[in-house]
Order: structure tokens, then C-alpha cells, then sequence
């Protein structure tokens, strides 16, 4: 069975612009890359869970604020490379990215060197055009924009 996970896609109105919010990718293996180490803020869900609560949790979980109140635009699912079915939601909405904390995850790092470190989860949120959120996100996710930017017009 395929794993799954729920996702918001902040985006806020800057004149003419349209911006989203993204996640730094935060561990080890992505804290020196920055294009395709970004990604919607999303994480994995079971089946006893509804999928937009899921999606509203894990934006809390990896950015340590509340997602914005407001009517949260359907924008599908995509299959990622490694199988994962990510189902998203766009919200439009402000966050201040100097205020994300994010939870924490263990990893034995350097691996089989008996060390566990705690690393973040997100490293760090910050707020993109749609053209260069497409060179920053996760390859994969990139559907997404084209999607949001079909329903705004």
C-alpha cells in the first residue's frame, strides 16, 4: 500500500504576485542543497485520519504555528518518485517566517556511528514567487503550482 501524506500550500497576494510558502527540507542530508531541497509543508497520515486535519497538523508539527483560518482549495494528489501519494490543499493566508519552529526527528548521524543526533524537521520557511518556488521545491511537486495557479487564474 501505498504511503500517504497531506500537505497546505500557503500563498499570499503581493501586488500582481502570487507567493507560497515553503519548507527547507531540515536533516543532514539537505542542509548544504537549496534547489529541490524545499517542499509544501506535509506529512505522513493513516487511514483513520482525514486527510485535511492531517494537513493542517503537520503544517502546525513542521512549522510550529497554526495554520491560517480560511477555505482551503482542493488541489489533488500527486505520486512522488518514490511512491508516496501527497494530497494538497492551497490556503491563502500571511505567515511570519521568522517565527517558524519546527519539531524535531532523532536520526543516528553519521550513520553506523552509534550517534543519535535531533535534527528539525523543517529547517527554515520562507516565501516564493511561483517561478522560483518551481526551482526550489522537491522534484515532484511542482504540479502543485501549476495547479494553484490554474485555479487563481
Amino acid at each position: 500500500m501505498a504511503r500517504l501524506s497531506a500537505g497546505l500550500l500557503l500563498y499570499r497576494r503581493r501586488g500582481n504576485e502570487i507567493e507560497v510558502l515553503l519548507a527547507h527540507m531540515g536533516g543532514p542530508f539537505w542542509s548544504r542543497k537549496d534547489a529541490g531541497a524545499w517542499s509544501l509543508p506535509k506529512g505522513e497520515y493513516g487511514a483513520h485520519e482525514e486527510p485535511l486535519a492531517a494537513a493542517r497538523r503537520e503544517f502546525a508539527e513542521e512549522l510550529g504555528l497554526p495554520a491560517p483560518a480560511g477555505r482551503a482549495l482542493d488541489l489533488g494528489t500527486i505520486k512522488q518518485a518514490g511512491g508516496k501519494v501527497v494530497q494538497a490543499w492551497a490556503l491563502e493566508g500571511d505567515l511570519d517566517t521568522d517565527a517558524v519552529r519546527s519539531n524535531s526527528f532523532e536520526l543516528e548521524w553519521p550513520r553506523g556511528s552509534g550517534t543519535v543526533q535531533s535534527f528539525p524537521e523543517a529547517g527554515r520557511a520562507a516565501w516564493f514567487d511561483l517561478q522560483s518556488a518551481r526551482a526550489k521545491l522537491v522534484k515532484g511537486q511542482g504540479g502543485f503550482l501549476d495547479r494553484l495557479s490554474g485555479l487563481l487564474g
